[in-house]
């Protein structure tokens, strides 16, 4: 999973990754300020700094954007669990970018090249890439988790990773719109909070938790699956890499931390498919397939899990 800021000066029909010192700046202002709201939040929140209305803002957007990420960009665009109405298309490829973790195009192509090459030379994140002793791993999952987006080179060509995406006039305004989405999603909250409770107070303390806190909250649990989860977990399923399941980032993660399913199987819809894995994102997919706005859903195939399963026994 990724983070990036793209530029929106290409030409009509056109998207182009930029990776200037500007574009590399707001990356680090997007991690670094919500990451160090998270300490003097946890003080504040004892302190009682914070209203009803502000959990409600933190939850809201905190669930937008991470079934945009899971949903949208992972399963949907990325591996073609579902497919999608234009209207479902475009909400969750918003939902997605309001995240905050780069443009749709740009974080499919990191992703697709993710899994081509997953903790194997060429993966853009891998925990694994300095070697095995404690040491290297140390060093390899700091790099896995946070260190790749601020200073790794290892980029995916979209062209080379996400052509259907660039043919998409959908897709391709919307990566190219990202930076307005970024300032609605770092607005939305604090202009919410204040109309509310009718105060300056309700816009800080609604720009606090609904958007420095919802942006850091759901970066790190993002990056986890990078890192934690290619480092550690149960490994039910037969994978060509060190993909582990890790139980408690399924909630927060909304089931995309069920992730040695997802390894073995990339394109199922679902990634929690033992007893009591909570997988709310597959809960969504399956709502929206419901209502018609998603069709052609993947489901787990019982055949081809049970094959994934005796080879890992």
């Amino acid at each position: 999973m990724t983070s990036a800021v793209d530029s929106g000066d290409s030409p009509p029909g056109e998207f182009q990754a930029v990776g200037g010192r500007f574009e590399r700046a707001l990356i680090w202002v997007f991690i670094v300020v919500p990451t160090l709201a998270l300490v003097p939040g946890i003080f504040i929140a004892w302190g009682g700094w914070i209203g009803w209305h502000d959990i409600v803002l933190l939850v809201v957007f905190y669930v937008i954007t991470t079934t945009g990420i899971g949903v949208g960009y992972h399963r949907g665009f990325t591996h073609g669990s579902f497919k999608s109405r234009r209207g479902l298309k475009i909400a969750l490829a918003v939902a997605g970018s309001l995240a905050l973790e780069g443009p749709v195009i740009r974080w499919v192509a990191d992703h697709r090249k993710h899994h081509k090459f997953s903790d194997r030379d060429g993966d853009p994140h891998s925990p694994w890439r300095y070697g095995t002793n404690a040491w290297a791993v140390t060093k390899g999952f700091v790099f896995a988790h946070v260190g790749w987006v601020l200073w790794g080179q290892d980029r995916a060509d979209p062209k080379h990773y996400a052509p259907d995406l660039l043919a998409d006039r959908d897709m391709v305004s919307i990566s190219r719109h990202f930076r307005g989405l970024v300032a609605i999603s770092l607005l939305a909250p604090a202009v919410i909070g204040g109309l509310w409770d009718r105060s300056w107070h309700g816009a800080a303390t609604g720009f606090f938790w609904g958007t420095l806190v919802r942006i850091a909250l759901m970066h790190h649990v993002t990056f986890s699956i990078n890192s934690i989860c290619h480092v550690t977990g149960d490994k039910p399923f037969t994978a060509r890499d060190r993909s582990g399941n890790v139980w408690w980032l399924a909630l927060l993660s909304q089931g995309e931390s069920w992730h040695n399913l997802h390894h073995a199987d990339p394109t199922c819809a679902r990634h929690g498919v033992l007893r009591g894995q909570i997988d709310i994102n597959a809960w969504f997919i399956r709502l929206f397939e419901r209502f018609g706005w998603a069709y052609q859903v993947r489901w787990p195939n019982r055949q081809r899990l049970e094959r994934k399963r005796a080879a890992a026994a």
